[in-house]
């Protein structure tokens, strides 16, 4: 397992060791003691999640403001555009974001730590994601930021409107948004 820092420090780009020859391929998906190592904390994972969206839907910007939750992201089938920002007002990376294109060819995981908002964009016909919580669901921490945020200024390198749940549509501008100390 390879992990590749971001500009923001604690957000990881993890890559396994893929085995492959002309049979398929084999790959650690979930080592304990490596992701530990790698991120340099004791996480625990309580919740798996799988998300399945057709091309252009975006999700996001999600995070949970109590009960906050870290999330080790992959995708398993298709290909998106991966997106973290920083809702940490303490921290030196306040407001910067990380995109990384997630896909079931590249492999690549992505460490979504606690006080971070999470998103995607769908680039592929359908894509599936698997990601693992740091904390369960917890509805009344449930919050989101509009990923349209001028303020926030984020690439999604698309041209197309995204297609959006009415929660999503709804989300408030950073400048409202409850956010980390």
């Amino acid at each position: 397992m390879n992990a590749i820092a971001t500009s923001i420090p604690e957000v990881l780009v993890i890559e396994p060791t893929v085995f492959g020859d002309e049979r398929g391929f084999f790959m650690e998906s979930w080592n304990e003691a490596n992701f530990n190592a790698a991120v340099g904390a004791d996480v625990r994972f309580v919740q798996d999640n799988h998300s399945r969206s057709v091309k252009g839907v975006l999700r996001g910007l999600h995070y949970q403001l109590f009960r906050p939750q870290g999330k080790l992201v992959r995708v398993v089938a298709g290909t998106v555009l991966d997106v973290v920002v920083d809702l940490r007002s303490s921290s030196d990376t306040f407001k910067q974001w990380v995109a990384v294109e997630l896909s079931a060819d590249n492999k690549r995981q992505l460490w979504v730590p606690e006080g971070f908002a999470h998103g995607f964009l769908v680039r592929s016909d359908t894509a599936e994601l698997l990601y693992k919580t740091t904390n369960f669901y917890y509805p009344e921490g449930d919050r989101s930021i509009a990923w349209d945020d001028p303020e926030l200024a984020i690439d999604w390198s698309t041209k197309q409107e995204p297609t959006l749940s009415a929660k999503d549509k709804a989300a408030p501008p950073l400048r409202d948004a409850e956010i980390y100390d």
